[in-house]
C-alpha cells in the first residue's frame, strides 16, 4: 500500500457535448512516478491538467466530481488558483522558456512570490539548475538568453523554472517529445532523482519510457479508467485483456 498524495474521485470532464474523462477514480502515491498511459485523444492530458485546474482555461469544458491534493479539493470555491498552480509545477511537452536571460527564467517565479533578496536568488537559481542538471552547463553564462540553449537545455530550464518555486508535485505532459533521444535520457535520469523529494506526474505515450520511469502507473481508453496499479504488475501481469492489447501492440 501507499499513501496517497492526489485522489481522483468520480472525475468528468467534457468539452461541449463531447465527453472526454468518464468517471475516473484513481489515487496517486507520494514521492513516486505515476505514468499515465494510453492511446491519443483518451484523456491523459485531460487528467493531468485537472490536478492544477489549468484545463478550466479551455472553452466549454464541464468538470464534475474531485480532484483532492493533500486531502483538499482542488475545485473548492475557496481555492486560490495561484497557490495551487505554485504547488502544482507544469512542464509542456515543447520547450517554452521566458524571452529573458537564462537566471531571470528561474528566478521569475520567486520574485512572483516576493523573493527579492539577491543572494536568496542566487542560491535558489543554483540549486534548481543544480537539481535539473544543468548548472555545469551554465554556470558562466547565466546572463546569456535563455533562447541561445538548445532544445533539451530550453526543457530543463523550464524544468529548474517550475522546481524554483518550489512544488510538491510536477506535472510533466510528454516532456520529452520534443527532445532527442540524449536530452531525453537527460531528462529522464532528472526526474527519477527528483523523485525522492517530489510526486510526480507524467504522461507519455512511450511505452518504454514508462516502463523506464514509473513506479505506478494508470492505463486510460476512450475516457475510461482501464487499469491502474504498480509498474511491474501492470507491465508483466495486468489485470485487464484491453492494458494486455495495448502493452502488446494490438492498438494505439
Amino acid at each position: 500500500m501507499f499513501e496517497p498524495h492526489i485522489s481522483v474521485q468520480n472525475l468528468n470532464i467534457a468539452y461541449g457535448e463531447r465527453q472526454v474523462l468518464k468517471d475516473i477514480t484513481v489515487d496517486i502515491p507520494r514521492n513516486r512516478i505515476t505514468a499515465i498511459i494510453g492511446p491519443s485523444g483518451c484523456g491523459k492530458s485531460t487528467l493531468l491538467k485537472s490536478m492544477n485546474r489549468l484545463i478550466e482555461l479551455a472553452d466549454g469544458v464541464k468538470i464534475s466530481g474531485k480532484v483532492l491534493v493533500d486531502g483538499v479539493n482542488v475545485f473548492d470555491k475557496g481555492i486560490d488558483v495561484t497557490d495551487l498552480r505554485k504547488k502544482m509545477g507544469l512542464i509542456a511537452q515543447t520547450p517554452n522558456p521566458l524571452p529573458m536571460s537564462i537566471y531571470d527564467n528561474v528566478a521569475y517565479g520567486p520574485r512572483i512570490h516576493g523573493t527579492n533578496d539577491k543572494n536568496n536568488l542566487d542560491k535558489r537559481v543554483e540549486q534548481c539548475l543544480q537539481a535539473a542538471g544543468l548548472w555545469d552547463e551554465v554556470k558562466d553564462r547565466l546572463k546569456d538568453p535563455a533562447s541561445r540553449l538548445s532544445a533539451g537545455q530550453q526543457q530543463r530550464l523550464c524544468l529548474a523554472r517550475a522546481l524554483a518555486i518550489k512544488p510538491e508535485v510536477l506535472l510533466c505532459d510528454e516532456p520529452t517529445s520534443a527532445l532527442d533521444p540524449i536530452s531525453s535520457q537527460c531528462i529522464e535520469e532528472q526526474l527519477i532523482k527528483l523523485s525522492k523529494n517530489y510526486t510526480i506526474v507524467f504522461v507519455t505515450h512511450i511505452l518504454r519510457q514508462a516502463r523506464r520511469l514509473a513506479d505506478h502507473v494508470i492505463f486510460l481508453y476512450l475516457g475510461e479508467l482501464v487499469e491502474q496499479g504498480p509498474a511491474e504488475k501492470v507491465f508483466s501481469k495486468p489485470d485487464n485483456p484491453r492494458t494486455k492489447a495495448y502493452i502488446e501492440g494490438v492498438f494505439g
